[in-house]
């Protein structure tokens, strides 16, 4: 019997995914100036602390991995439904510095519990035949969070406090995505439960088990240097434009990214159905250093800028389903929860890190040189993904000479 897509699940994960990137990451940019503000800090130390934030939110990537296996993605992600709102309030009440540090580590670790690494692993065990369908569906979805939240927080904090904001964000977090969370829990118990009875087949890896070692090493060095990217240049992407020649027009350029990340999610739900993960990698992976390079080949062209956006955004919107997806396809269904804690970890890590060092990079050898950089990282990750591609190709040819059949036509 075909396994049916999840849809009820998926909505609700797609609203839960909204308000947990919305609340506890997207607001974040907006209100860090007015915490800067009320704590008597310099903006770049609230920023600092925000790295330090995901730095140890990432360490804690591993373990919470672990335990998405061990007792259900779904009990977690509804527990970090009830974390995040304790974390919003306390972050919002913090007596001072050390406080106000302390919650922001709070809010980035309860993330981690109810983001994507989570909501990934709990559609692989609610329905692991279709969960890379439904990852796809889900990451389209959940792609409006900064589209819906940076102008919802811009327009609260026009008339409230950071501080206020951030109860708003608790109550939210307590009231939709609480107990969205625990129906998601008792179904995704329900379904594992089914499963061990009904002695359900999981789905296979691609890799053969004396090649994982290398496909995961190469898999994690292609997500970690899409993440620096990535993470640099968003977080400096309005300054990065005003300093290469575009003014005013900057911030109109910077708005095209989020629409340019749901388009590409549409045109690979609509046309890419039958395009393999390892494949949708690549073009991820070429995508997004190949808008940098335009970028740095055109400035300060506004056309230039334009494609840019639209480019690099397409190939973030891709990363994110291949983040899911790839994992999913090349070591299958048993222990995903525990892999997507590793990756988690690694891409968290290096994401903390990134926004430093292109600050400093800029700083230190000009923006020009350092887009240079940011496209040479690039095609490093694409090569890592390809050097995927060539290993499981030469295992599929191995194994077709062995069986006397003809190897798979992709990956």
């Amino acid at each position: 019997m075909t396994e049916r897509l999840p849809l009820t699940a998926i909505l609700a994960l797609g609203v839960t995914q909204i308000i947990g990137y919305g609340t506890l990451y997207y607001s974040f940019g907006i209100l860090a100036p007015d915490m800067a503000s009320s704590l008597s800090w310099p903006t770049e130390w609230v920023f600092a602390a925000f790295s330090v934030a995901l730095l140890v939110g990432g360490l804690t990537a591993p373990w919470l991995g672990k335990w998405f296996d061990r007792i259900g993605a779904g009990r977690i992600m509804m527990l970090g439904s009830a974390v995040a709102s304790v974390a919003l309030v306390a972050c919002a009440f913090a007596p001072g510095g050390v406080g106000f540090v302390l919650a922001l580590v709070l809010i980035e670790t309860a993330a981690n519990l109810v983001q994507y690494g989570a909501a990934f692993a709990l559609l692989v065990q609610i329905g692991p035949q279709v969960a890379q369908r439904s990852i796809t569906y889900l990451t389209l979805i959940a792609g409006f969070a900064s589209t819906i939240f940076w102008p919802i927080t811009s327009a609260l904090h026009a008339h409230l406090t950071w501080q206020q904001v951030y109860l708003g964000f608790a109550v939210l977090n307590l009231l939709v995505c609480l107990p969205l969370h625990t129906w998601l829990s008792f179904r995704g118990t329900r379904k594992r439960a089914a499963s061990a009875s009904a002695a359900a087949t999981p789905v296979p890896g691609r890799l053969h088990p004396d090649l994982r070692r290398l496909g995961f090493g190469l898999m994690v060095v292609g997500f970690c240097l899409q993440s620096l990217v990535s993470a640099a240049v968003l977080v400096h992407m309005v300054p990065l434009l005003a300093g290469l020649g575009l003014g005013a027009s900057a911030a109109l350029v910077g708005t095209l990214f989020g629409p340019s990340q749901v388009l590409s999610r549409l045109a690979n739900m609509f046309f890419g159905r039958n395009l393999a993960p390892l494949h949708l990698a690549v073009i991820s992976a070429v995508l997004i250093p190949g808008g940098a390079a335009i970028l740095a080949a055109t400035a300060p062209s506004i056309a230039g800028a334009t494609a840019f956006a639209v480019i690099f955004g397409m190939g973030n919107g891709l990363f994110s389903i291949v983040a899911g997806t790839l994992p999913l396809t090349l070591f299958g269904s048993e222990g995903y929860g525990s892999l997507q804690g590793k990756l988690m970890a690694a891409r968290l890590i290096v994401s903390a890190v990134a926004p430093f060092a292109l600050a400093l990079s800029m700083e230190r050898i000009g923006i020009t040189s350092s887009l240079t950089v940011i496209v040479l990282l690039g095609v490093a990750g694409c090569g890592a993904f390809l050097a995927i591609a060539a290993v499981v190709r030469r295992h599929d040819l191995a194994s077709g000479r062995i069986a006397g059949s003809t190897p798979a036509g992709h990956v």
